[in-house]
């Protein structure tokens, strides 16, 4: 693995999407949308101070781990992949050129969703801006090393939509969203915490309520940064070449 094929690779990844205008609205602005939509239904009542942290998680991961797994599992369905393989272009410097690429569209996808959420749609924050887009940014990230890793084990766009339920789902079910998570029966309590999309939750309502200090929001972030790199090496070791 080399960096100059890394970053070929990235450059080649963001010059495709920069001529797809429906994966950048897609990527940059369907999560403000979706956040803003959330804001609007409640905005008669105190809902959206307690859930507008676990909807700046929710809503970017998903997109990500949708995008990202499509856009690399078309590339091995296409042939581009093999023929990539053909050239001094190893496994590692496709993966990491892909997350590279998505992660650099995360970073602006975060921006746009942390922003439009607090200063459109009003979501207060107790503690610092910074400290929530770095962990917002984390969770994107997460979504995109998932996507990752479910293109390399899927045959097709619409197995890749079956991972969801595998993934993601389980996450967002389990995350605190819809009920606090020490509430959850003990089983599934114990199963929380062991899920990445959990920790990126927790941090970013502890930093809007300000509960915790940036010690124990850092610890958070580096529990998801295991789950991003982990993902990202796993995925490429077992990445193939083409889709039979």
């Amino acid at each position: 693995m080399t960096l100059s094929r890394t970053f070929a690779t990235a450059g080649r990844v963001l010059t495709q999407i920069r001529h797809d205008p429906r994966t950048i609205g897609l990527l940059l602005v369907v999560p403000s949308l979706l956040i803003g939509l959330v804001a609007w239904i409640f905005t008669d009542t105190d809902l959206f101070a307690d859930i507008g942290p676990a909807m700046i998680a929710l809503f970017p991961f998903i997109v990500m781990f949708l995008v990202t797994s499509i856009a690399t599992l078309r590339e091995r369905r296409s042939g581009t992949l093999e023929r990539l393989f053909s050239m001094p272009l190893g496994k590692g410097d496709f993966i990491l050129g892909y997350a590279l690429a998505f992660g650099l569209l995360a970073i602006f996808q975060t921006a746009i969703a942390v922003s439009f959420a607090v200063w459109v749609c009003g979501l207060e924050i107790e503690g610092t801006i910074w400290l929530l887009f770095a962990v917002a940014v984390a969770d994107a990230l997460l979504g995109t090393a998932l996507g990752l890793l479910a293109s390399a084990f899927a045959r097709s766009e619409f197995q890749v939509v079956q991972f969801l339920p595998l993934l993601v789902f389980p996450q967002v079910l389990l995350g605190g969203i819809f009920i606090p998570r020490d509430q959850l029966p003990e089983a599934l309590e114990a199963i929380s915490e062991w899920l990445p999309l959990s920790f990126a939750i927790d941090a970013l309502t502890a930093v809007a309520d300000g509960s915790e200090d940036t010690e124990w929001i850092m610890a958070k972030l580096l529990v998801i940064g295991a789950w991003i790199i982990g993902s990202i090496v796993l995925g490429s070791v077992t990445l193939r070449r083409r889709t039979p």
